[in-house]
């Protein structure tokens, strides 16, 4: 999955320190230039994907049909906790939900889920 991004330090900050999702690369987008691709290991194999397009004025995030709703992450249950006080300690606004799932945004509005799971189940049940 690529995202975009407003701001590409601030995403890094965001992604890497505090959600502790280390950037695994950043480099030039061949489609246009002065754009980068940057990517984040968010674990069990898998990277999430960003662009920026500085000077495209892409306006905010929405919602849309076909759109992004949220990208689901699972993590360990004591990296979830951890993550949650780090959230908390930042000031990011949250929800959790059945105790496992933590709702909030990233610095350009788009919905990120942490689930206290491991990857192929959801609340203790295999989705696989």
């Amino acid at each position: 999955m690529a995202l975009l991004s407003s701001d590409v330090e601030r995403t890094i900050k965001f992604y890497q320190e505090l959600l502790e999702f280390p950037l695994t690369e950043i480099i030039e987008n061949r489609d246009y230039n002065g754009s980068n691709h940057f990517f984040f290991d968010i674990g069990n194999g898998n990277l999430l994907a960003f662009f920026d397009f500085p000077g495209l004025d892409l306006g905010p995030y929405q919602e849309v049909l076909g759109g992004l709703h949220h990208v689901a992450i699972s993590v360990d249950p004591a990296t979830w906790e951890r993550l949650r006080g780090k959230l908390e300690m930042a000031g990011v606004p949250h929800q959790i939900e059945s105790g496992a799932s933590i709702y909030f945004k990233d610095p350009d509005g788009a919905r990120l889920e942490l689930l206290a799971d491991h990857l192929g189940e959801m609340y203790g049940s295999s989705v696989l």
